[in-house]
């Protein structure tokens, strides 16, 4: 996906120059390409799996096992967020650069002043933003295509969902930036991951205090993330790491630096203590959990 995003949008920009409406207009069609052409693929993959005559059981199944669990970047973010960790200089004042280099694979902002605390917090920011559009995003648009299928397997099911939303949210990963022509360029993309990211966003935020804290504390804890993540300017991101500060209990949010250019993000879960090792660790783990209740539910309810 990647890989045809840039080859896409080096030829939207030789086209479009810097002409506000074409690069808009360009941005739909790369969208619409990379969108329906991962579809299509993943749909193609289910046929070859369940329509018999196609290709074998022995070939086509772990096929479709194999594209299903690509679709799945819990192990991919697990990995990340400990390599940073690993990084990390065992005494005061130690050696930073090798941390920096981990965080940079897995956030936008620039890491090469980052303190050892503020190179904890972002690592804390990262795994509960790319928590939700890693993980249960795409596991969400599975467990739809899942449901689809019960009407007619001749649908579009898990697979072809789960790529359709790994191509938005890698569209909004490489375009989606307020910066020279991405900011006609990758409206498109953003707008459609946003949109595509909205109800899991807010599925996690209602389900992740379950396996967390007690259950009466599940209304004060939505409310409070709710209030916290508003004030960031995006519909979900905010949203997502605020879920998180308040059930793993660790502060977020801060000054970031992209470019030569500074956002303040909003503070949340004020009243918690900064990220450290250990709150790194429960954000992991309180992942890990919620993956697997969602699993559960999902094949009570199928």
């Amino acid at each position: 996906m990647g890989s045809v995003i840039k080859h896409l949008r080096h030829l939207a920009e030789a086209i479009a120059g810097n002409r506000p409406v074409l690069l808009r207009v360009s941005g739909v069609l790369i969208t619409a390409v990379l969108i329906s052409g991962s579809g299509a693929m993943g749909w193609a993959i289910e046929r070859l799996a369940l329509q018999e005559g196609i290709a074998p059981a022995w070939l086509g199944i772990p096929m479709l096992v194999i594209a299903l669990a690509s679709a799945l970047a819990a192990g991919s973010l697990r990995h990340s967020i400990l390599k940073v960790l690993k990084a990390l200089p065992t005494d005061a004042g130690g050696d930073l650069s090798i941390a920096r280099l981990q965080l940079s694979w897995i956030v936008g902002r620039d890491v090469t002043q980052l303190n050892e605390q503020e190179i904890l917090r972002a690592t804390a920011e990262s795994a509960a933003e790319n928590a939700v559009d890693g993980v249960f995003a795409p596991l969400f648009w599975m467990l739809i295509g899942a449901g689809l299928w019960h009407v007619s397997n001749a649908w579009p099911g898990p697979l072809a969902l789960a790529w359709s939303f790994k191509a938005s949210s890698t569209l909004d990963s490489m375009l989606g930036y307020r910066q020279g022509t991405l900011q006609w360029l990758g409206t498109a993309g953003a707008r459609l991951d946003d949109l595509l990211t909205w109800l899991p966003c807010r599925l996690v935020m209602l389900t992740l205090p379950l396996i967390s804290k007690p259950w009466r504390q599940l209304p004060a804890l939505v409310m409070a993330a709710e209030q916290d993540g508003a004030l960031d300017h995006s519909p979900n991101a905010g949203r997502s790491e605020a879920i998180y500060a308040h059930c793993a209990g660790v502060r977020m949010g801060g000054r970031n630096r992209y470019g030569n250019r500074w956002v303040d993000k909003p503070l949340l879960a004020i009243d918690q203590p900064p990220a450290d090792p250990d709150a790194l660790q429960r954000i992991l783990a309180l992942t890990s959990w919620l993956e697997l209740v969602w699993i559960m539910i999902a094949l009570a309810l199928l």
